[in-house]
C-alpha cells in the first residue's frame, strides 16, 4: 500500500536525522542519567505492536530504584527526581525510541504502544488499535496526553484507526510540536504518570 510505504520512508528519515543530529543530546542525557540515577541508562519495557506482537520499547531511565516495600505506582512521585521530571516534560526520555522507529516496531503516528499485560483488559472495538503499528504520537497525545482517562484515550485510538490517512497523520504531527514544547499533559492529575489500565473494566 502506497500510504504505508510513504509512512515507512518518513519513519526512517526522521529517526535517522534525530539519531544523527541529536547524538550530542543523546550522549549528554545518557551521561546525566548514569551519574544521577545509575545503571541501566535505558529503560526497557515489553509493549504490544501491530497484531498484538510484542517488542521492547526503549526510553531513557527517569526514576530511581524503589526502596524495599515501596515498589508500587503510588510511590512513583518519590522515585521521580528533578532530572526525570525534566526528561519527561521535554520528552527527551523518548529519544531512544527512535531506534524502535528505525527498526519498524513503531511508526510516527498511531496508538501509543502499551504494556503487554494490558491485552486482556481491552474491551470490544478497542482491539482495533492493533490493526496498525503503534505510534510515537497520536490523537490522545494531542488531546490531553496523560491527563485523558483510559476510556477516552482508547476511544481516540479506535477513532484514529477508523479514519487513518496521511493527511491526518501530518496534522497530528504538526499539533504534537506545541504539545511537546509546552510540556502539557505529561503528568496525570493524581500522580506523576497515567494510572495503569484497570483489570475490572465493565
Amino acid at each position: 500500500m502506497l500510504a504505508n510505504a510513504v509512512r515507512r520512508v518518513l519513519d526512517i528519515t526522521v529517526a535517522s536525522m534525530i539519531l544523527v543530529v541529536g547524538s550530542p543530546v543523546l550522549l549528554a542525557v545518557a551521561v546525566a542519567v548514569r551519574l544521577r540515577l545509575g545503571s541501566p541508562v535505558l529503560f526497557r519495557q515489553r509493549r504490544l505492536g501491530i497484531g498484538g506482537q510484542p517488542f521492547d520499547v526503549l526510553k531513557f531511565r527517569t526514576m530511581r530504584d524503589p526502596a524495599p516495600g515501596r515498589e508500587g505506582p503510588e510511590f512513583d512521585a518519590e522515585r521521580l527526581p528533578r532530572l526525570g521530571q525534566f526528561l519527561r516534560g521535554a520528552s527527551l526520555d523518548e529519544l531512544p525510541s527512535m531506534i524502535n522507529l528505525l527498526r519498524g516496531d513503531v511508526t510516527l503516528v498511531g496508538p501509543r504502544p502499551l504494556p503487554d499485560q494490558y491485552w486482556s483488559r481491552y474491551r470490544g472495538a478497542e482491539y482495533e488499535r492493533f490493526r496498525v503499528k503503534p505510534g510515537v504520537t497520536g490523537l490522545a497525545q494531542i488531546n490531553g496526553r496523560n491527563t485523558v482517562d483510559w476510556d477516552e484515550r482508547l476511544a481516540f485510538d479506535v477513532q484514529y484507526v477508523r479514519t487513518r490517512s496521511l493527511r491526518g497523520d501530518l496534522q497530528i504531527l504538526m499539533k504534537t510540536i506545541p504539545v511537546v514544547l509546552g510540556r502539557s499533559g505529561v503528568n496525570h492529575a493524581e500522580g506523576v504518570t497515567m494510572h495503569a489500565l484497570p483489570t475490572d473494566r465493565p
